[in-house]
């Protein structure tokens, strides 16, 4: 009982934090809702932009529109988006499905191929193998999202014209009659670049924890016992290093959902991270806020996973919790 409260409470608190910051922060952008929603050019009266915002409550004070939204958001009901004219769980739902299979392949393949390049860094320390690596990965790690996606998009898509230039589907065709294949070529060029954003941390961590099991004084003794540096990587180092590599993979969720708000918006795909563009760009309060309380939600749940995950690669983690 103590595993589910204690978690359910860190959430609960968790949750209430986010929705309290990121309704101040957009009281106080520079952002106005209403110059948004009507256009900077608009020609409409001062009694239709009185309307306008008296529909959306923009003239109320700040406290009484969080306190509505916060009571209608415990009743389940998120609001509408200003800028999608939809409610915000219907946007959600809509949006979420094109960013999951997004960050399933990109955290997957970061996760995976990271996760082998430490190891083989590891194993050729200080050759010129090692040096690729980790050169690549200091770079890739250090470049923007957004210039990393324009890249791509540049070489890939208008240079070379192997993959399309954007969007989730071929332009002009229903949703009904897009295929999978055409779904998953339009996803190349996005999770690539999301991916390579992430195989640099997880590629220099597992590099340095695996070395630091490789000098170990267990490792040495097994050395001296006859056993060569494949069987013990494949008997030791794996399992020793496993843990940290799940701690950075599960960290990494919530650098996705920093770095796919670009790449999304650099390959116009539309998917939750496009969204956070249009709705800070267009102060859409309500759609914001649900999608910041998904965020958290969701990384809260990678890393909820995260732990149970340990005591699975490790019995001794789940034998400590057990007897505390």
């Amino acid at each position: 009982m103590k595993k589910i409260i204690l978690p359910a409470l860190r959430m609960l608190t968790l949750l209430t934090a986010i929705s309290i910051l990121s309704f101040l922060m957009m009281a106080k952008s520079p952002v106005d809702p209403l110059t948004a929603y009507i256009g900077t050019n608009s020609t409409i009266s001062e009694d239709a932009k009185e309307e306008i915002a008296e529909y959306w409550g923009l003239n109320d004070p700040p406290l009484e529109r969080f306190l509505a939204w916060a009571g209608n958001t415990l009743r389940g009901d998120f609001g509408t988006s200003i800028v999608y004219k939809q409610p915000v769980l219907t946007v959600l739902k809509e949006r979420f499905r094109y960013s999951l299979a997004l960050m399933l392949i990109a955290w997957l393949s970061s996760g995976v191929l990271g996760f082998v390049l430490g190891v083989a860094a590891a194993i050729h320390q200080d050759s010129i193998l090692d040096k690729v690596i980790k050169t690549i990965c200091l770079v890739f790690q250090s470049a923007p999202t957004f210039w990393v996606g324009l890249m791509m998009l540049s070489i890939f898509a208008v240079n070379l014209g192997w993959f399309p230039i954007g969007l989730a589907a071929p332009m002009g065709k229903m949703a009904s009659e897009v295929t999978l294949g055409e779904r998953i070529y339009h996803l190349i060029l996005p999770s690539i670049t999301l991916s390579i954003l992430g195989i640099g941390k997880i590629t220099l961590y597992t590099r340095q924890k695996l070395l630091e099991v490789l000098g170990s004084e267990f490792m040495l003794y097994a050395r001296a016992r006859g056993e060569d540096t494949k069987q013990m990587i494949k008997g030791h180092g794996i399992r020793n290093i496993a843990i940290p590599a799940i701690t950075v993979q599960f960290a990494s969720f919530s650098e996705l959902f920093g770095g796919i708000a670009l790449a999304e918006t650099v390959f116009s795909y539309p998917g939750i991270g496009s969204a956070v563009t249009a709705a800070g760009l267009g102060g859409d309060v309500p759609l914001l806020l649900g999608i910041a309380i998904f965020s958290a939600v969701f990384v809260f749940t990678g890393n909820f996973i995260a732990n149970i995950l340990y005591g699975m690669v490790d019995p001794r983690i789940r034998e400590g919790i057990s007897h505390e």
